[in-house]
């Protein structure tokens, strides 16, 4: 017998993958948890910033909206309509942030499946219309987008997503 422990396989079988978690209320919090509720912390702090940057028109984010119905400034209705739509789904997803470091397995799912679909809009961004992915624009969203879902679904925070789930 040699001392080396017995290496894992390149792949896992299906049966061990779906086989339930435990029920056990007491575990603690892992770290990958506090990871993607990180991640979604620094997605609510970047729309916050983007947010702020379409209220003051930083960086040519400026509409072309130069016209004016019966003495309505159209481009300040469009900008604060953007900010405050856009301001709603910040505060969604600290809210979200919250439930997932709470243990809502719901929350978790949701928080993934939002992820994935703003993924899939990247790439599908990039192919038809010819978007670039660069520093400038999407890159952030989308790497917080791919980290978001490695953190959350790795089995540490499935099984404490399902920690009270009695079987």
């Amino acid at each position: 017998m040699s001392d080396t422990p017995e290496k894992r396989p390149a792949y896992e079988p299906a049966s061990r993958l779906l086989t339930p978690t435990g029920y056990d209320p007491d575990m603690p919090r892992p770290t990958s948890i506090y990871a993607g509720v990180g991640l979604i912390l620094l997605r609510v702090v970047a729309g916050a910033l983007i947010l702020a940057g379409v209220a003051l028109g930083w960086g040519g984010v400026e509409l072309d909206i130069d016209a004016a119905v019966d003495g309505v400034d159209l481009e300040a209705l469009a900008r604060g309509a953007v900010v405050g739509v856009g301001g709603a789904f910040v505060v969604l997803d600290a809210l979200f942030a919250f439930f997932v470091l709470r243990g809502r397995n719901w929350a978790r799912v949701f928080v993934m499946f939002v992820s994935a679909a703003s993924i899939s809009f990247s790439f599908v961004g990039w192919w038809v219309q010819g978007q670039k992915i660069g520093l400038d624009g999407t890159f952030v969203s989308l790497s917080l987008d791919i980290l978001i879902l490695l953190a959350l679904s790795s089995r540490s925070a499935a099984a404490y997503a399902r920690r009270n789930e009695r079987r």
